[in-house]
Formats: structure tokens, C-alpha cells, sequence
């Protein structure tokens, strides 16, 4: 099949969010893909992947990477099908891993690209627990939090893609954990199914003293996904140098007014080691890390869920749903 022949489906920004995200901000487009060029490769995205990371990237703030514009693609990573390639590195069949976003097909060179094996792990492991939230997880938690056996370790947003991952690496490690989620059932998942020694609902309110009674030693290593409230609560339970691995901090993104936090003075007198965490910086550890997790998984040791939504039409609501804490587990949408 010719790529002319191709038309993508695509969503584009059509209107950057004041405060929470909308439909509106949205507007899907079609268009035909251009002829191949030399070292071009036609994809069929077949997952997409959901991720906090873009509602930062609807904003024209300054931040590490560049947001997107008006009438572009939203950004995104896929796993997608080869359908036609004029790269000598890649054939019509394979499974590739790519930037190429909120659309059903794509063309990307081929440098960009990166196979990945269904047989090794089902597609969709590499937009989640093999790709970069697991990844996120691996050297988040190793890097930067170092954890000891012995350590409490809290770990927010505990049943989402990062937080699941970064809990039962913590065990392995010898780790108490402890978790946070919004909701009992997501409190249940993480201790019955993934192992967590215990899980807060903040949702249900006196999470300071949830916190003490769950980690009476105080808290040695924090991986922080979410800020705002939940993180002035677990800083004042921080112990003597103690570490905290910055990931995310989802209770801000959707805010036109970010939250004030209180407890900072705790990183002066408990001198506390914090670190932000962008996976890019450890993509030439990359096969590492993936390595290492597929054996976990291989073995049972590293298990992992996912919220699905069906169809490239619905992306935004499950953009919207993940924002709002609707998901549970990695957020993709199947597009194919």
C-alpha cells in the first residue's frame, strides 16, 4: 500500500486548558500521509499511550521538553505496525516502538524508531511497564532513592503505572512499603495483589494520621507522584536524610493557582536528599532497565494493570479520566 494512499485520523491541540482539560481543547483532523522518502517507515499506531506528562505539554510554560502547538498532533508515545518501509533496518510486519502520537497512522524515520518483540511481552508492555513508566520506576526508585533493606518507603499515586511498579521493586529490595491511592478498592490492589505492606486512602481523610500509624519509624525514601497536599504531609514525616525521588506532581497540573507548600522547612532541618526525575536522562541505560523488569515479569515477581480505552476517537475522555484519577493501573487507548 502506497503511504499516499494512507489517510490518519489524528487529535490535535485546537486550544491550550485553563485549568482542567476539555473536549473542546481538542479537535480531530484527517489527512493523507505523503509518499515515502528514503529512510521512512509507515506505521499503523495499534496503542497509544496516556500520560500526565501531557497536560504539560498543552501549555506554553517553559519546561524540559517543548510543548505542543496549536493545530499540531498531540504528543504521545505508540506501539504501531509496519505497513511499507524504505529503511533498510525495518520490514513491513514489524512491531515498532515511536513518537508519532495521537493518530492512527504515521510516518517517522526510521532512526526513530525502535522494534519491540510481542513475543517476549504483549505490545502494550512497552508503552507501560517495559516502557517508560516502568522504566521511570527502575531508575527513579534505584538511582535516586536508593532504597536499604529496612527502609519505609511511601510511594504516592501507588496503584497508577509508576507508583505499582515502583512499590514491588521496593519489596524486592526489602523495603516496608507504603502506599497512597484515592479510594478503597485502589488501597485493596496494592496490598492484595501487588504485596504493599499497607496503602492510604487519602480520600478518606486524617492522612497524617494514617501516615503514622502505617510508618511509626518515619519515612526513609518518598517517590513522589502527585504534591500538593499528600506531599507536605509525608515531608513531615521524613526522617534525617532521608531521600525523595520528585516524579510527578498531578495535583498542580490542572490548577490555576498551585498549591503553597508548607512544609519545606522539613528538607532543611531533616536534610532531605530531592531529586527530580526525567526518565530521558537514563535513555542510555534504556536495555537495562528493560532487561531487568522483563525478568521480574518473567518470573511473576512484577505484576501490572491496565485501563484501556477503546478507540483513537475516545483518547481525550481517557486523557480527561486519567487527570482525574478515573484509571487504574497504565492508561492506553487500543487504536487497532
Amino acid at each position: 500500500m502506497a503511504a499516499a494512499a494512507v489517510v490518519s485520523r489524528a487529535w490535535t491541540l485546537a486550544s491550550r486548558p485553563q485549568g482542567w482539560v476539555e473536549p473542546g481543547n481538542f479537535r480531530m483532523v484527517e489527512a493523507a500521509l505523503p509518499a515515502l522518502n528514503e529512510g521512512d517507515v509507515l506505521v499503523k499506531n495499534l496503542w497509544l499511550s496516556l500520560d500526565p506528562y501531557m497536560r504539560g505539554r498543552m501549555s506554553d510554560a517553559k519546561s524540559y521538553a517543548k510543548g505542543v502547538e496549536i493545530g499540531e498532533v498531540m504528543q504521545g508515545q505508540t506501539v504501531g505496525e509496519v505497513l511499507e518501509s524504505k529503511h533498510p533496518g525495518f520490514k513491513p510486519g514489524e512491531h515498532v516502538l515511536t513518537q508519532l502520537g495521537w493518530q492512527t497512522h504515521g510516518v517517522a524515520r526510521g532512526t526513530e524508531l525502535n522494534k519491540v518483540d510481542g513475543k517476549r511481552a504483549p505490545l502494550s508492555y512497552y508503552l507501560g511497564v517495559l516502557g517508560m513508566p516502568g522504566l521511570t520506576a527502575y531508575f527513579g526508585l534505584y538511582e535516586i532513592g536508593q532504597p536499604r533493606a529496612g527502609n519505609t518507603l511511601v510511594v504516592s499515586a501507588a496503584s497508577g503505572a509508576v507508583g505499582s511498579v515502583v512499590g514491588q521493586l521496593g519489596k524486592a529490595a526489602g523495603c516496608r512499603v507504603v502506599g497512597i491511592a484515592g479510594g478503597p478498592g485502589k488501597c485493596e490492589y496494592t496490598v492484595k495483589e501487588l504485596g504493599f505492606d499497607a496503602c492510604l486512602d487519602y480520600k478518606a481523610g486524617n492522612l497524617r494520621e494514617q501516615l503514622k500509624a502505617a510508618a511509626p519509624g518515619g519515612v526513609d525514601v518518598y517517590f513522589e507522584n502527585v504534591g500538593g497536599e499528600i506531599m507536605d504531609t509525608v515531608m513531615a514525616r521524613m526522617n534525617p536524610f532521608s531521600r525523595m525521588v520528585l516524579c510527578g506532581m498531578i495535583s498542580d497540573y490542572n490548577s490555576t493557582e498551585p498549591y503553597a507548600m508548607k512544609m519545606v522547612r522539613a528538607i532543611l532541618v531533616n536534610r532531605i536528599k530531592v531529586q527530580g526525575m526525567i526518565v530521558f536522562d537514563w535513555a542510555s541505560r534504556y536495555p537495562e532497565g528493560i532487561k531487568a523488569l522483563a525478568a521480574l515479569i518473567a518470573a511473576g515477581k512484577l505484576k501490572y494493570r491496565e485501563s484501556i480505552v477503546e478507540g483513537i476517537d475516545n483518547a481525550p475522555q481517557g486523557f480527561i479520566d486519567l487527570l482525574q484519577g478515573r484509571n487504574f493501573g497504565k492508561q492506553l487507548v487500543r487504536i487497532a
